[in-house]
């Protein structure tokens, strides 16, 4: 099985149920297509680095799946691309580390304070991760003696 992320930009201007619209017919399409979505994650409404196509804030979506191939790509970035709606696209083939950050993303153990030592186990991946213990704080050094000034060499006339 091969993972895959879109993540793609929808125009602000359109109403909720336009947003949600445009998004669940890539979801729909991806479906058809033969993949398996494991998370749709809606980002909402963010600022954007640069203005595109005149605006600056634009609602975020990212769709992970996987499929057997990939060959479909090209037919659904193609559609992202002539849909007016879609201001940009970007799609990712994940490697076994991303899978696994965006498992652990998931089940709440990036992004937001989780308790020390806990230890979760990501329900359907079989993945166990442990959350690092905070270290040690640190022994202040111990104050060096001062240098005993030295005479600076006298210098003797002949």
């Amino acid at each position: 099985m091969r993972h895959y992320e879109v993540t793609f930009i929808v125009d602000p201007v359109l109403s909720g149920d336009e947003i949600k619209t445009t998004a669940q017919t890539y979801v729909d399409m991806l479906q058809q297509e033969g993949c398996t979505i494991v998370h749709n994650d809606e980002m909402g409404l963010r600022q954007l680095a640069y203005p595109i196509k005149k605006r600056n804030s634009g609602v975020y979506y990212c769709v992970e799946f996987s499929s057997e191939t990939g060959a479909f790509i090209p037919k659904v970035e193609l559609a992202f691309s002539w849909h007016e709606r879609i201001m940009r696209f970007l799609t990712v083939a994940l490697d076994k580390f991303g899978v696994k950050y965006n498992a652990d993303k998931r089940a709440g153990l990036i992004g937001k304070k989780t308790i020390r030592k806990a230890v979760a186990t990501v329900e359907g991946e079989g993945i166990a991760t442990k959350v690092a213990e905070p270290m040690p704080k640190a022994e202040p050094m111990p104050k060096a003696e001062p240098i005993a000034a030295v005479p600076a060499p006298s210098q003797e006339e002949e």
